[in-house]
């Protein structure tokens, strides 16, 4: 599978720790670099601006998708290479990941991760079969991560499926593992006999 676009679910806030600003940062560089577009939220607060604004500065192409109820709260970024306006969060999120090929997520809050889980069942029901994965900074998401493995076990989710999320502390990294993941799993009902 050859990358064209990436997907970032981040923070409209900036978090507690100075390493999610700069993680933002390098991942938005890291992709402007490899020439891959950015898809995200389309806003220009917390590591959403900052994403956006580190792609941009250097060089990439960055696409916003914002429902129109939360352009102002969010505050829409206004110099994107192109924002979209949608009617709300379902056609949002629909968008998103019509135009990506990738999915990453990077520290956030209650709707980065609703974001994750989302595209994550989609991939493991078979709507879709592009990878998807973690950016860990500073140990965020070191609980989760243990908590995914601890469901595996108790027979809640199937290894494979558990697989498909990639997960490293490098932008690049991460990057590298998204282009070369193939996808290696049926969909999940598919795998299930009748009764």
């Amino acid at each position: 599978m050859s990358l064209a676009s990436v997907c970032v679910f981040c923070g409209a806030s900036t978090g507690s720790h100075p390493a999610y600003r700069e993680a933002a940062q390098a991942l938005g560089r890291a992709l402007a670099e490899r020439k891959l577009t950015l898809v995200y939220g389309g806003g220009a607060v917390g590591l959403m601006g900052i994403v956006a604004d580190a792609a941009l500065a250097a060089g990439g192409e960055v696409i916003g998708i914002i429902p129109q109820s939360l352009k102002d709260k969010e505050i829409g970024h206004s110099g994107l290479t192109r924002l979209e306006v949608v009617d709300g969060m379902h056609a949002r999120k629909a968008r998103m990941a019509q135009l990506s090929d990738a999915f990453i997520a990077l520290p956030g809050g209650l709707g980065t991760l609703e974001e994750l889980f989302e595209v994550w069942t989609w991939g493991q029901l078979g709507y879709h079969s592009k990878p998807l994965g973690l950016l860990e900074v500073n140990g965020f998401y070191s609980k989760l991560t243990g908590f995914l493995d601890h469901i595996v076990g108790e027979g809640f989710v199937r290894g494979p499926h558990r697989d498909m999320l990639q997960v490293s502390e490098s932008p690049h990294h991460l990057l590298d593992a998204l282009d070369e993941w193939q996808p290696s799993v049926q969909p999940k009902w598919a795998e299930q006999k009748p009764s």
